[in-house]
């Protein structure tokens, strides 16, 4: 597990890591990554604990289907880490493909568990052939 304080190569090697693990679509693998108790805002929605994650998650890959995420590394700092992301999904109940653009803080406990992520997002549509992922 990599723990914080950390370096550019650590704050890398996490947004790596947190790119791959979401990528799985599995909610179980996910929540390992956050602290029990884990506070999060994800767009309007705010909770709390890897239950409430968990089921969050369940129900977002339910409905974002053929899911795929880049996140890229934006700034770093002792236990938080800033990523900017990108991910591309169909939309179960219209057949769209939409592509989601935001913004994610996080804050790390001394363990390397992410204690508090922060959320922001848009969403469009966009044809098949645009798909960069």
């Amino acid at each position: 597990m990599i723990k914080p304080p950390f370096t550019y190569e650590m704050a890398l090697a996490k947004v790596k890591s947190a790119e791959d693990v979401w990528n799985t679509c599995d909610p179980d693998l996910v929540v390992k990554a956050y602290t029990p108790d884990s506070e999060w805002r994800n767009r309007a929605e705010f909770f709390v604990g890897r239950d409430a994650i968990r089921e969050f998650l369940q129900r977002k890959w339910s409905r974002e289907l053929h899911y795929r995420l880049m996140k890229e590394l934006w700034c770093y700092r002792n236990d938080r880490i800033s990523v900017r992301f990108e991910y591309e999904w169909v939309d179960k109940d219209t057949g769209r493909w939409m592509r989601t653009h935001g913004n994610e803080h996080w804050e790390f406990d001394e363990k390397g568990l992410m204690k508090r992520r922060d959320m922001s997002a848009n969403d469009y549509p966009i044809d098949e052939s645009e798909r960069r992922y």
